[in-house]
């Protein structure tokens, strides 16, 4: 049994998806349909850049999930491999969307515009510098937290993503990470301050889960036989209202990836396929479980290796 995956902000780059968009017409189609929806050329901007304008939150979510989409479709109608038949969909933290919309939740239309209205409220969400990440490494998400609660006089910081053992994500205010960074290289722990301009995935983001409340709260999700994993649970979302509630509650939460992966292992999965631009949660996935056969879809050689 497989599951299908697929990644979140940090695995963009420009020119990702050209190949695709070179060589089929659903991809030329897509890339056009999320121009007219956006109202402003998505497309160019993925394929020729600027990079710093490609890596504004507001236009690296729809951009994400617009390639990913578009190498999920190219999969099924090109190449007719049928990805619907994974046993779970899971993705990371936008990826979530991007899982979603190809699981059938939720339209194309409709997932890239509210990724553009998610991305714009994340990024106003704190002022620009007051707040960013930090990636640990090297710790477990027990010592982590254990860290956290001894030294919350000291530093005010949350978990956002629990990636896998040995690489955890921290949110919070830029004074309060620069202290907390310090306070681990004296106790010889490596940590690195991410290059992002918003701390995601913390209660500072309350402006934004406020606007993804009323925005979700209005969106229709269709019924799928596909079985979605919950960043917020780590655990299987039995229907649309819990989808709803989820969603608005993982603005907030920490990312649960290593244990979705477990979960996913434990429920009879012994394959993953990471849909989108990037390897990222390919080598998460092989630092949580050793065992597991991997593949990313990135190119067409991609697709030609996933048939055999």
């Amino acid at each position: 049994m497989f599951s299908v995956i697929f990644p979140g902000q940090g695995s963009q780059v420009v020119g990702m998806g050209k190949e695709f968009f070179q060589r089929h017409k659903i991809v030329k189609k897509l890339f056009k349909e999320a121009d007219e929806i956006l109202e402003f050329s998505l497309s160019k901007l993925i394929l020729d850049g600027p990079k710093d304008k490609l890596d504004l939150t507001i236009n690296t979510q729809p951009a994400i999930f617009l390639v990913s989409y578009c190498i999920f479709n190219v999969v099924k109608e090109d190449y007719n491999i049928d990805l619907k038949e994974a046993k779970y969909f899971a993705g990371h933290s936008l990826g979530e969307y991007s899982a979603l919309s190809c699981a059938g939740y939720l339209s194309f239309s409709e997932t890239i515009r509210i990724l553009r209205i998610r991305g714009d409220a994340m990024q106003n969400s704190v002022p620009k510098g007051e707040g960013g990440m930090l990636a640990v490494l090297g710790l477990k998400i027990n010592d982590m937290e254990e860290i956290l609660k001894d030294n919350q006089n000291n530093f005010n910081a949350q978990v956002a993503n629990d990636n896998s053992d040995g690489q955890i994500v921290l949110s919070g205010r830029t004074k309060d990470l620069q202290v907390l960074s310090e306070f681990l290289k004296n106790k010889k722990i490596k940590n690195i301050k991410l290059p992002v301009s918003a701390p995601f995935h913390c209660n500072l983001m309350s402006k934004a889960t406020e606007i993804m409340r009323n925005e979700l709260q209005k969106t229709n999700f269709n019924q799928s036989k596909n079985i979605l994993i919950s960043n917020v649970t780590a655990d299987e979302i039995s229907n649309t209202n819990d989808l709803k509630y989820l969603l608005i509650n993982q603005i907030e939460k920490k990312v649960r990836w290593r244990e979705s992966v477990l979960n996913i292992i434990k429920k009879g999965v012994d394959q993953f396929i990471e849909i989108g631009p990037g390897k990222v949660l390919s080598g998460l996935i092989k630092r949580i479980n050793k065992d597991v056969k991997i593949s990313s879809i990135n190119n067409q050689s991609d697709i030609e290796s996933l048939k055999t």
